[in-house]
């Protein structure tokens, strides 16, 4: 019989077990053996539940226990989970992971010691949820090149734009509601600062390119200062708001970034809307290829954690595909090389002047309107330039106008 021990008895922790036992006789037939959870460990108390015998406080029994091949880590963050995932690797047990924050920044090392004691490190619940992505980016796309991945990677976010979308909500009354039905927590600046999202890009690009791809090397950008103006400008123009990580591989080098984006109708992604996740890849050999669904939730993200689980209790040796190497801070290029284009929204002195300032820096523009636009405001959609040079330019745009609003706008 094989014998395992969940970390964390959460939201996720506690729907790991309920899916683990609820179908048990499936997991088992898929198996080709029996299996059962043998320590569920939490420091806090639990009763009347039907494992009360299985619950530890302490990490001790679980890595001594020479019985336990597999161990689901889901209590998140990196300590202790990253001193109690190494050590489990080390002792030559299994570790399936929900934990975004410990697979982005620490997991080059892991996938390394996994590989070395010939167990398995694995994690598709920690990108997506129940949204199965990274075993189809190392095993169903592997004959394709992939070269782009962009998603809608925060359901919170996603919630919040579509809110003021479709229903002219103002950023702070759409992220109240968002608090209010549990989508939010009560700092929410993980979600809407980007952060979530940057943790998630990371471990898709590391995957996609084969190089660690670490937070603090990614530009981020949140969704807080997205008016309901910029939402009316960005309908004119035919598109959506979305909170988009994305990454490209340029040669030798990768751009990585997660930034608010206009994003047109035609966009498989401008579609998504509410707390639905959809991450879009790039193959050479298929194209496009998207895949949608919720992005967390208790169930869903417990499905992929014990699917996890059945696969490590299939496999006899460590996966060869799911792998990438450790890089330098060099392998992700500053975004100030990239070309892009912008929407801008300006307050102006002169209407008149500050459109003529504006084209003899950046060309033709795309010139955006809305109901109930203000006689001194304009907005419009550059040509593609240069992120360092548009910088430079809108601090003399500054000595005339002032900048209400400043989107990236990408072709997804």
């Amino acid at each position: 019989m094989i014998k395992i021990a969940v970390i964390g008895y959460g939201v996720v922790g506690s729907g790991t077990v309920e899916v683990f036992y609820k179908n048990l006789d499936s997991i088992e037939k898929k198996i080709g053996d029996k299996i059962d959870i043998k320590y569920i460990l939490d420091l806090r108390d639990f009763t009347g539940t039907p494992y009360d015998e299985k619950f530890i406080k302490t990490f001790d029994p679980i890595i001594n226990d020479d019985e336990i091949s597999i161990v689901a880590e889901v209590i998140g963050g990196i300590e202790p989970a990253y001193r109690y995932v190494k050590s489990l690797l080390e002792a030559g047990k299994s570790v399936v992971t929900s934990n975004k924050e410990l697979v982005a920044e620490k997991g080059a090392e892991l996938l390394r010691i996994a590989r070395d004691k010939k167990v398995n490190f694995f994690f598709e619940a920690s990108v997506g949820g129940g949204i199965p992505i990274i075993r189809p980016l190392h095993h169903c796309l592997s004959a394709n090149e992939i070269n782009e991945i962009a998603g809608i990677l925060n359901g919170t976010t996603n919630f919040i734009l579509t809110k003021m979308i479709n229903e002219g909500m103002a950023f702070n009354d759409a992220l109240a509601l968002a608090q209010k039905l549990g989508y939010a927590e009560r700092d929410p600046s993980a979600d809407i600062e980007g952060y979530d999202a940057c943790r998630k890009i990371c471990i898709l690009a590391s995957l996609a390119f084969g190089k660690h791809i670490y937070p603090k090397d990614v530009h981020i950008e949140g969704i807080s200062s997205i008016t309901a103006e910029d939402v009316q400008y960005c309908d004119d123009f035919g598109g959506r708001i979305k909170l988009i990580g994305w990454a490209s591989k340029r040669d030798d080098k990768a751009i990585v970034m997660v930034c608010p984006a206009f994003i047109s109708d035609f966009s498989q992604l401008a579609s998504v809307n509410d707390v639905f996740n959809a991450i879009l890849v790039r193959g050479d050999a298929t194209g496009d290829v998207m895949f949608y669904g919720k992005g967390a939730g208790k169930l869903p993200t417990a499905s992929a954690v014990v699917a996890d689980i059945i696969m490590a209790a299939k496999m006899s040796d460590s996966s060869k595909s799911l792998y990438w190497e450790d890089s330098e801070q060099a392998f992700v290029l500053d975004r100030k090389l990239l070309d892009s284009k912008f929407y801008l929204r300006l307050i102006c002195k002169n209407k008149v002047e500050a459109l003529k300032q504006a084209e003899e820096l950046w060309g033709s523009l795309k010139l955006l309107h809305r109901e109930g636009e203000a006689d001194n405001e304009v907005a419009f959609v550059t040509e593609s330039i240069n992120e360092y040079k548009f910088e430079q330019d809108c601090a003399l745009i500054l000595k005339s106008a002032e900048i209400k609003g400043k989107i990236r706008v990408l072709d997804y």
